[in-house]
């Protein structure tokens, strides 16, 4: 399912004061049958400004849905720094690459460069530019230059198995640390599913957290 990822505005306030420990504390994810996002992108900070005031509803729980209220805690958490010259993976010439791809060039120049329009690369290789936030066009592709390094939040893939019969619908999944009370439970970010997704009869609902990309990129500067 193709995913948009959203941080809340108010996390590195949380992170700042101490609230969140990504590593040590419990983080789970919870789907969303509904979220209106409103002003609650830059506004929340808990869970509470989002589920108990209502502009997100809970997926339902129970039962053959396969969904524990609450969400699922994440396992396999990693936060891990590269730097530009040593991200993996290299722009290519004439191949396929789609909005949010991170690359460097083949020829490292301290910069990495993601895509903001999706398209095939050009033929050649680009003058890329080296100025944070400057683009360049290649082929059907642009890029734009995000810095100097890659900061990648990654965990397991959580995941839900219906039962069959059973049905799950969910069109966002909101990631946060679990205090046990809405109230003081800190949001992170949510994944925008891109519509009402549905696993049904024995199928598994399973955000896909991309294996280069993790649950959130960040870059520094």
């Amino acid at each position: 399912m193709p995913v948009t990822v959203a941080v809340y505005g108010k996390l590195q306030q949380s992170l700042w004061e101490g609230r969140i420990n990504f590593a040590t504390d419990t983080i789970k994810a919870m789907l969303l049958a509904s979220y209106t996002v409103g002003s609650t992108q830059d506004s929340a900070q808990y869970l509470s400004d989002v589920v108990t005031a209502g502009v997100g509803v809970e997926a339902t729980g129970g039962g053959s849905t396969g969904y524990t209220a609450g969400g699922q805690t994440l396992t396999g958490k990693t936060v891990t720094y590269t730097a530009a010259n040593s991200w993996g993976v290299q722009r290519a010439n004439s191949t396929a690459y789609t909005v949010g791809d991170v690359v460097r060039p083949a020829s490292a120049n301290g910069y990495v460069y993601q895509a903001t329009t999706g398209g095939t690369s050009g033929g050649s290789v680009p003058t890329w530019p080296t100025t944070i936030g400057a683009t360049v066009t290649d082929g059907g592709v642009t890029w734009a230059n995000m810095g100097r390094g890659v900061l990648v939040v990654d965990a397991n893939d959580p995941s839900w198995t219906t039962g069959n019969p059973g049905t799950l619908t969910a069109s966002h999944m909101l990631v946060f640390k679990d205090t046990g009370t809405p109230s003081t439970s800190p949001v992170i970010l949510y994944w925008d599913l891109g519509g009402s997704q549905v696993a049904s009869n024995g199928g598994a609902f399973t955000p896909q957290l991309d294996s280069t990309e993790g649950l959130l990129v960040q870059f520094t500067g």
